[in-house]
């Protein structure tokens, strides 16, 4: 005996908040949607250490490349 199911819908449930009829496409209502969060405070000091950090890489790079280049040409 093989079962097919196939996945729930916005609205194919009686047991949603909006009852069974309410598939979403009312202009401006999402079934699936969430209010939207505030954004908090930027974080100098973490974005502070992502752009030292960035430019000491970039230096070590630099360095390696200084140091393994062909000067003899």
């Amino acid at each position: 005996m093989t079962e097919q199911t196939t996945p729930n819908h916005p609205g194919d449930v009686d047991t949603e908040p909006h009852g069974s009829n309410d598939h979403g496409a009312d202009h401006g209502h999402d079934d699936h949607g969430h209010e939207p969060e505030p954004l908090g405070p930027i974080d100098v000091f973490a974005w502070g250490a992502f752009v030292l950090g960035a430019a000491l890489g970039l230096a070590v790079a630099f360095c390696i490349a200084l140091a393994t280049a062909d000067v003899a040409g």
